[in-house]
């Protein structure tokens, strides 16, 4: 395997949640309703989860999850309380968890589908929310479609990669070889983290723990390897001063992933964009939740607020 393959598959673990740690954390209980599937016409199916909110005229909020996740994995510590003022949709995008399955990916086609969904269920102008990868997605649902969506919330995000030397040799490792495929799936790093995470759960091991595992591994690292890849060339750079819609940008500030000032360079980008810093890290949609979660509840809430101020009158 070529050198640089190698080194980004190492990488490439960090991006992961990792279960078998979850017992060192204060995570809350796994509470979330049944999901079902929605089939997508001329897409394919995705499993969705719908939360109601606490009246039939409740704001609704579109969740995309990080990369190597599902749409539950990344926001289950949140969805409760945002679904106290909220509907709350999430989903799990193509090859993640049982999202759609095709022959390629590319963060366009997420963009698509995320239209695609908001369509079937009949939504109008809902906030689009997403989280690292699907914050990503969530720049693309503007771009593609913008009258799909009402409101814009960005959390442990960024307008482009590739700003270093580190990055490119990241994600252009992420395309060496047959479209990465082959070499992912014959790793034999993560695989052996795939065994261990499986032997370190055993009786003594938190539900919570065990239910994330399985979500965790719902998606092969072959997927999570063509997602980064396709990652390593978003730019929104361009485009974003043309951003219409209220937009709140989530600012993870320990983040050594996405690094905090490029998040904010992002919301300096958007046309009054509102920053909301949470003290935390990459992983602290779920690992720092307590952090997390009132930061993005107040983004969330600002937005609707910006949304109901800027709606033409009559809607």
């Amino acid at each position: 395997m070529p050198h640089s393959v190698k080194s980004s598959l190492g990488a490439l673990q960090h991006l992961l949640p990792d279960p078998t740690t979850w017992d060192l954390f204060d995570l809350p209980p796994v509470e979330l309703p049944e999901g079902r599937w929605l089939d997508l016409p001329r897409r394919g199916r995705t499993w969705l989860t719908d939360v109601p909110g606490p009246t039939p005229d409740a704001p609704v909020i579109v969740l995309l999850h990080a990369v190597g996740c599902t749409g539950q994995l990344t926001w289950f510590p949140t969805i409760p309380r945002l679904a106290e003022r909220y509907r709350v949709i999430a989903f799990d995008q193509r090859w993640h968890g049982n999202g759609i399955t095709s022959e390629r990916f590319l963060i366009s086609d997420c963009a698509d589908d995320v239209a695609a969904v908001v369509d079937a269920l009949g939504l109008d102008r809902p906030i689009v929310a997403g989280y690292s990868m699907g914050s990503i997605v969530a720049q693309r649902v503007w771009r593609q479609h913008p009258d799909a969506v009402g409101g814009l919330i960005l959390a442990a995000s960024t307008a482009h990669f590739r700003t270093n030397g580190r990055e490119r040799i990241f994600h252009a490792g992420m395309e060496i070889g047959m479209g990465l495929s082959a070499a992912l799936s014959r790793s034999q790093v993560l695989r052996r983290a795939g065994a261990a995470a499986v032997d370190a759960l055993d009786d003594d091991s938190s539900d919570t723990a065990r239910w994330g595992l399985h979500q965790w591994r719902a998606t092969s690292p072959w997927a999570v390897g063509q997602a980064v890849a396709s990652l390593g060339r978003h730019h929104s750079t361009p485009w974003l001063s043309h951003v219409d819609v209220p937009t709140a940008v989530v600012v993870t500030t320990k983040d050594h992933v996405i690094p905090p000032d490029r998040q904010r360079d992002l919301a300096a980008g958007i046309p009054g964009a509102t920053v909301h810093e949470a003290d935390c890290g990459h992983a602290g949609c779920v690992l720092e939740h307590a952090t997390f979660v009132p930061a993005f509840l107040e983004a969330t809430h600002v937005t609707v607020a910006r949304m109901r101020d800027t709606a033409p009158a009559g809607r």
